[in-house]
């Protein structure tokens, strides 16, 4: 896996656009993506509409990457 961002390409509002990302975190949102059952252009066009202006699309992915993950960890009681 790179450690560097690898750039991915999507549709977002009928264009095609590249999101640079880390391998780890592109896994990570496709994985979420297929658990959501939602197509990965969809999920990119959620955040995208979600995030604020100061907050660049790559990094708005990142911030729901880890979020999710978060989300999903076991907590203990």
């Amino acid at each position: 896996m790179s450690a560097r961002p690898v750039k991915h390409s999507v549709t977002l509002r009928g264009h095609r656009t590249s999101i640079s990302l880390e391998d780890e975190f592109w896994n990570e949102f496709k994985e979420i993506a297929d658990d959501l059952d939602l197509p990965i252009n969809a999920l990119v066009a959620q955040i995208d509409a979600d995030r604020g202006m100061e907050a660049g699309l790559a990094s708005a992915i990142r911030v729901f990457v880890l979020r999710t993950l978060k989300e999903r960890l076991p907590t203990s009681e």
